[in-house]
């Protein structure tokens, strides 16, 4: 009943929010930057809250409590920089076999994504649109660069909900905040996705179609992550680190440089601070 329990609502997070924004991206095939710019950088705050505030701190209450070691915080600190590191360097293995092909970035252009398409990597699909060999090689890479951020995304949640009782807590705690500030995240995602495979020629109900299944990674993170923090107290705390690592490359290395370089303004920044505000206030409430 549990695991029933979080893939719906990791259904409802990951592939109702993509899925969303592919209809969105579908029916008005534009995006506004600053709209997206805000939406990203607001949710960045609150996932840096809950993740600082709550996922982190997690491990030295159960500590405190005596159910874990008191060398427990050395092994938060390594689940958490194995989690960043992991994720960069398969990031960066695929931003260094693609970019190279994208005309737009070069030596004058920011190394760090300054627009969706170029995060998830469908400029590249755009790319190779009119190759039907390369386009299909082009829309794995695509798939698979939106696997690497749902993946951890699922995994915050999942590994959320094995710390608490997960029926009580469903629509309450960590959990149920993450899922719904992905939610909101994968909206713009979803627009991303869609808006090059429609302008590629698909229709428009499998552009969205499938837009909606690429958000797909963010169920099996869930699950992958409940199930290993569920197996005992230490397997938590590194199911715990590792996801709070990947997640918090997601949001430095991800989301807060592309939110402030698709809108050069203060307001981004703003958006953060409120973010964590909010985030506090609910890992607090």
């Amino acid at each position: 009943m549990d695991y029933l329990a979080i893939t719906v609502v990791t259904l409802i997070s990951g592939v109702v929010g993509t899925g969303l924004g592919g209809v969105i991206g579908a029916l008005l095939r534009r995006d506004s930057g600053k709209v997206v710019s805000l939406l990203l950088s607001f949710a960045a705050g609150i996932m840096l809250a809950v993740v600082c505030f709550d996922l982190m701190s997690e491990p030295i209450e159960m500590m405190g409590e005596g159910i874990l070691p008191d060398y427990t915080p050395f092994i938060v600190v390594l689940a958490v920089a194995v989690g960043f590191g992991v994720v960069y360097l398969l990031n960066f293995i695929i931003d260094k076999n693609t970019n190279h092909e994208v005309k737009h970035i070069d030596e004058n252009h920011p190394s760090t994504a300054d627009a969706l398409d170029e995060l998830i990597h469908s400029d590249h699909f755009e790319t190779h649109k009119g190759n039907k060999s390369n386009l299909f090689v082009a829309g794995l890479v695509m798939m698979t660069a939106i696997a690497l951020h749902n993946l951890p995304e699922g995994m915050i949640i999942g590994a959320s909900y094995a710390a608490v009782d997960v029926m009580a807590s469903l629509f309450s705690g960590s959990g149920f905040i993450m899922a719904i500030v992905i939610g909101l995240h994968n909206i713009p995602e979803g627009m991303a996705v869609s808006v090059p495979l429609i302008s590629g020629g698909m229709k428009k109900l499998n552009a969205v179609s499938l837009t909606a299944l690429s958000g797909l990674p963010t169920v099996f993170g869930a699950l992958l992550g409940y199930a290993l923090g569920g197996i005992n107290p230490m397997m938590l705390v590194l199911s715990l680190g590792f996801a709070s690592g990947a997640m918090l490359y997601v949001v430095f290395g991800e989301l807060l440089p592309e939110s402030i370089l698709m809108w050069r303004s203060k307001l981004p920044s703003v958006a953060v601070f409120v973010g964590i505000i909010v985030g506090f206030l609910l890992v607090m409430f």
